[in-house]
C-alpha cells in the first residue's frame, strides 16, 4: 500500500505580535483535546462540565450555535486587533462560519491550516460551554477551506496516478471526518473507490479501484 503526504508551502510573513497570539491559540488547543468529526461526547453542563441528573444538557440550549461562535470569533479578532467580516450559514444541520478580510485587513496568519484547526476547536468548546451540546461547526478563515480542498484534490490525483501505474491502493494522511468526506466525494468523481481505516487521530482514507 503506498502512502502520500501533503506538500508544504513556506509560511507567509506576518506581524510577530500577531504570530505570538496565534501561537498561544494553537498551544491552548494542544492542551485541550476535543473529539473532532461526528462522534459527540456525553452532554455536559455549561461551564461546570457536569452532566445533569436527567442526562440532558443543562446549558443554554436555546441559544443559536452560529451566533455564539460569531461572538466568540469577534472577541478573538478584537484581542488580535484584526477586523473581519463574519458570515454564518447552516447546511445539513451544521453551522459554517466564514471570516474574510475587511478592507485592507490581513488575515493570512489566521488562515494557516493548523491555526484554523486550532481556532475551530476553541470555537467549538466555546459553543459547547454555552449550550451543553457537542458542536460540529466548520470554521473558514480567509478562504482557507477552499485552499485545503484544492490540496486534497491534489492528494487524490496523486493517489489515482499511483493506481493507474499499477498500485492496488494508496493511503492518504490522517484527516478529520469533514476532510475525509471531501476526499470521498473527490475520489468518487474520479471514478475510483475509497474507504476510511484506522482509529481516532490515525483515521485516514484509502483510495482503491472501484
Amino acid at each position: 500500500m503506498s502512502s502520500l503526504s501533503p506538500s508544504s508551502e513556506p509560511a507567509a510573513a506576518s506581524d510577530p505580535a500577531v504570530d505570538d497570539a496565534a501561537l498561544e491559540v494553537e498551544t491552548a488547543t494542544a492542551d485541550t483535546e476535543v473529539p473532532s468529526g461526528d462522534d459527540a461526547p456525553e452532554a455536559v453542563d455549561g461551564a461546570s462540565g457536569a452532566v445533569s441528573e436527567t442526562g440532558s444538557p443543562a446549558g443554554d440550549s436555546d441559544l443559536d450555535e452560529g451566533d455564539i461562535a460569531a461572538d466568540y470569533i469577534e472577541e478573538l479578532l478584537d484581542i488580535l486587533d484584526l477586523d473581519g467580516d463574519i458570515d454564518i450559514e447552516t447546511r445539513g444541520g451544521r453551522s459554517y462560519i466564514s471570516v474574510d478580510s475587511s478592507g485592507e485587513n490581513d488575515l493570512r496568519v489566521l488562515s494557516k491550516p493548523d491555526t484554523v484547526t486550532a481556532l475551530q476547536e476553541l470555537t467549538r468548546i466555546a459553543v459547547q460551554t454555552r449550550t451543553g451540546e457537542f458542536s460540529r461547526l466548520i470554521l473558514d478563515v480567509g478562504g482557507s477551506r477552499a485552499t485545503r480542498e484544492q490540496e486534497l484534490t491534489t492528494l487524490v490525483d496523486r493517489a489515482v496516478a499511483r493506481l493507474e501505474e499499477g498500485a492496488t491502493s494508496a493511503s492518504l494522511p490522517p484527516m478529520s471526518s469533514y476532510e475525509r468526506k471531501l476526499v470521498h466525494d473527490i475520489v468518487a468523481a474520479r471514478g475510483f473507490g475509497s474507504e476510511s481505516e484506522g482509529e481516532g487521530r490515525d483515521r485516514h482514507t484509502v483510495v482503491t479501484r472501484s
